[in-house]
């Protein structure tokens, strides 16, 4: 009975709900702005990557290296703390965006190359036979089929970003895990940790399972 007290109180987890609730939307605001942000760069650079002058797919493949090396937290920590002595000022919330959009654009363009990689050359060719430009070429042979093949790695990065939104508290940014340390503090009481744990589950876990069941299909299609 202690421990239930302890750990999954009802009146301290009711009390706190409401500013539990106000820290999942600000992580829905910064995730879905990394996500779109992210998918729309990564699929940018991919795209350049194979058809840009060498120098320029040098430096986006360096820029991808860097940031899928680089800790999340660390960059964060850089974007908020270390800009400003360099002039450049950004709010928390512009600060977990950008850096959480710098590393996932870096993932999601190799999951785009990937994909499109995994397009048989011979289309390729037989879209250049047929003369059509490389934009065309892309836009309407290679990506619809690639989209395919790269859906459950994407649906995976986009859980990675959700999850990663935690990281946001560092920079004083009142997300879900701000508001239940917050909750914590002032009730005495882990229960609103607990709480927001079982709210990332309850976000995330259909969206795990949407991932496996994208990865049967898919293999069975293949």
């Amino acid at each position: 009975m202690d421990l239930i007290n302890t750990f999954l109180n009802v009146g301290v987890f009711l009390d706190s709900l409401p500013q539990l609730l106000r820290g999942l939307l600000v992580t829905i605001e910064i995730g879905i702005s990394s996500i779109v942000i992210g998918l729309a760069g990564g699929l940018f650079l991919a795209v350049t990557r194979l058809y840009a002058p060498a120098a320029i797919k040098l430096f986006i493949r360096f820029y991808i290296d860097i940031f899928r090396s680089i800790p999340l937290l660390v960059l964060l920590i850089v974007v908020y703390y270390a800009l400003p002595f360099v002039g450049i000022r950004l709010s928390a919330f512009l600060s977990a965006v950008t850096a959480l959009s710098l590393v996932s654009a870096a993932y999601t363009a190799e999951i785009f190359r990937a994909g499109i990689e995994a397009i048989p050359r011979g289309q390729f060719e037989a879209s250049a036979a047929l003369g059509l430009s490389d934009r065309y070429t892309m836009v309407d042979i290679v990506l619809p089929q690639a989209v395919r093949i790269v859906i459950p790695p994407l649906t995976n990065n986009c859980i990675n970003v959700l999850k990663d939104t935690a990281l946001a508290s560092v920079v004083a940014m009142p997300d879900l895990l701000k508001q239940a340390t917050q909750a914590q503090a002032l009730s005495a009481n882990p229960t609103p940790l607990i709480g927001a744990a079982i709210i990332y589950i309850v976000m995330l876990w259909p969206m795990v399972a949407v991932v496996s069941r994208l990865e049967r299909h898919y293999s069975k299609g293949r």
